[in-house]
């Protein structure tokens, strides 16, 4: 055992002969190796350049095969703060689309859209959501047939980031001669030029019309003297893109035109309590009134008629016309043929509760203009009837001769009460 054993171990160590005869073989193993790996550098640059060769032909082929069609879609792929209105288009160059596809990413609901009847472009058919994420995949192909597609992911503006303006008339109204343009925008408005630059409004008569800001939130818009009557007055919105504070952009595009009617004037003289009406220039109407008491005057000036209810609640209690107990000097649930002169709470109404002698000898109300009229608003033989039946929105109300100041320009739609160089001074452009 021992023996083998050592015997077993001397087999397992080449004698110093063999391990020199090992040690030449390795090297010359080694040199084999070095000699193949020099000589292979000659055959592996000569299998690179075949590799290359033939990597050259299909790229050259593939260049043969490709698309002619070249599609580009707008806005690219990560953009934000896109556009609801003209923010997304797709068009092609050398050939035409086959087919868009647009979706919101959140819950795949599909975005109508129509490609040119040339198979140029695409866009949405309407105004897109705001904070929304939505993807575009397009597919085109050249005159060969050759397909071509592409695709972008983008997200619209968010409310955060953009501005709109709420603005009166309506679009295809009729109104009266003394009705601005009036714009409430949903931010405050950093660079009013710029808002302003973007916005035109234009009459049928030729008339200058100018806008001025009452603070940053209200842009108005008028001529010097009324809006002739039958015109015809444009208001355009550009304001899509347009950076009207830091980081907030408009996301408006609208035009809107509304209807000049006839010219009427109503003027109210708080000393004899008469108030004659005149249309086109002729008196039409002399009507006896009661304006505001000696406690509670009636303001001065020109004042704009913004809204008509045929029945309304006053309750004092809203304009600070209050009892010791808080609550309202009066509240009455159902005045009728009320319409609103200022955004504090002037109106010309009709007045049921006052007996018939008030009215053409006494003033009494708490500052509104009252008119005879019966309960129910459905009495067609009373003053406030006619009056009401036959005013439009826009129609203008002077008050004089009331122991009171006039009215503050920007107290509803009365920039009339405003000089025609103070009103242009209020310009951004």
């Amino acid at each position: 055992m021992k023996r083998a054993e050592t015997g077993t171990a001397t087999d397992t160590k080449p004698s110093r002969k063999r391990r020199a005869g090992l040690a030449a073989l390795a090297l010359l193993a080694v040199g084999a190796i070095t000699l193949t790996a020099c000589g292979g550098d000659k055959a592996g640059t000569a299998g690179s350049d075949n590799n290359a060769k033939s990597q050259a032909s299909v790229d050259e082929q593939a260049a043969k095969d490709a698309s002619d069609a070249r599609i580009s879609i707008t806005p690219k792929t990560g953009a934000d703060n896109v556009s609801i209105n003209s923010g997304a288009k797709v068009q092609v160059a050398e050939g035409e689309l086959t087919s868009v596809t647009m979706t919101s990413v959140a819950d795949g609901s599909d975005v109508e859209g129509t490609i040119s009847e040339d198979g140029s472009s695409w866009a949405p058919d309407a105004p897109l959501e705001r904070a929304t994420k939505y993807k575009i995949a397009a597919k085109a192909e050249d005159g060969k047939g050759r397909k071509a597609a592409e695709n972008s992911t983008f997200t619209t503006v968010s409310p955060e980031h953009s501005f709109i303006g709420y603005y009166t008339p309506e679009n295809g109204q009729t109104v009266g001669v003394g009705m601005p343009v009036s714009i409430n925008f949903t931010k405050a408005i950093e660079d009013k030029k710029a808002v302003q630059s973007a916005i035109s409004v234009s009459s049928s008569s030729g008339q200058e019309v100018v806008g001025h800001w009452f603070n940053s939130t209200r842009l108005d818009f008028r001529p010097e003297a009324y809006w002739q009557a039958g015109s015809t007055v444009t208001l355009k919105l550009n304001l899509d893109g347009v950076e009207g504070a830091a980081g907030v952009y408009g996301v408006q595009e609208k035009t809107v035109s509304f209807k000049i009617g006839r010219s009427q004037v109503s003027t109210v003289d708080a000393s004899t309590h008469r108030m004659k009406v005149v249309r086109d220039g002729k008196v039409v109407r002399d009507i006896p009134i009661s304006a505001g008491s000696d406690e509670n005057t009636t303001y001065n000036g020109q004042m704009v008629m913004s809204e008509k209810f045929t029945e309304t609640r006053m309750n004092g209690a809203t304009v600070g016309f209050t009892d010791d107990d808080g609550k309202g000097e009066y509240d009455i649930k159902d005045v009728p043929h009320a319409i609103r002169l200022t955004t504090s709470g002037t109106f010309i109404h009709g007045n049921y509760w006052g007996a018939d002698s008030v009215f053409g000898s006494v003033n009494t109300s708490h500052g509104c203009v009252g008119l005879n009229d019966t309960k129910g608003a459905k009495d067609t033989s009373t003053d406030a009837y006619w009056f009401y039946t036959n005013s439009i929105v826009g129609d203008v109300v002077i008050v004089k001769n009331s122991k009171d100041k006039t009215v503050d320009p920007a107290n509803g739609l009365n920039g009339w009460n405003m000089g025609w160089s103070a009103w242009k001074a209020g310009s951004a452009v």
